[in-house]
C-alpha cells in the first residue's frame, strides 16, 4: 500500500515537472512535428504540458488505487 502511494506520488511529481519545466523536456525529447502542424505555433510546448497533466492524473489514479478500474473501463468497452 505504501509503495503504491509512493509510486503514484512519484508519477505525479514527474508530470508536474513536465508541466512546469517544459523547456528541459523539449531539450531532452526535441520538437514534435505533428504537434507543431496540428496545434499551431508552440504546439510542442502545449503537447508536453498536456502530456504532463495526463501523467499527473495517472499518478493520482495510482495513489487512489483506481488505475486498474480506469483502464478496465476503457479497454473493457473495446474487448467486451
Amino acid at each position: 500500500m505504501l509503495s503504491r502511494i509512493l509510486l503514484g506520488l512519484f508519477i505525479a511529481a514527474v508530470g508536474f515537472l513536465m508541466t512546469w519545466q517544459t523547456d528541459f523536456f523539449m531539450g531532452f525529447g526535441g520538437s514534435i512535428d505533428w504537434a507543431e502542424r496540428n496545434l499551431g505555433a508552440g504546439g510542442t510546448r502545449l503537447f508536453y504540458k498536456l502530456l504532463g497533466i495526463a501523467i499527473i492524473l495517472i499518478g493520482f489514479l495510482v495513489v487512489t488505487n483506481l488505475f486498474n478500474e480506469f483502464v478496465a473501463s476503457l479497454v473493457g468497452s473495446v474487448f467486451g
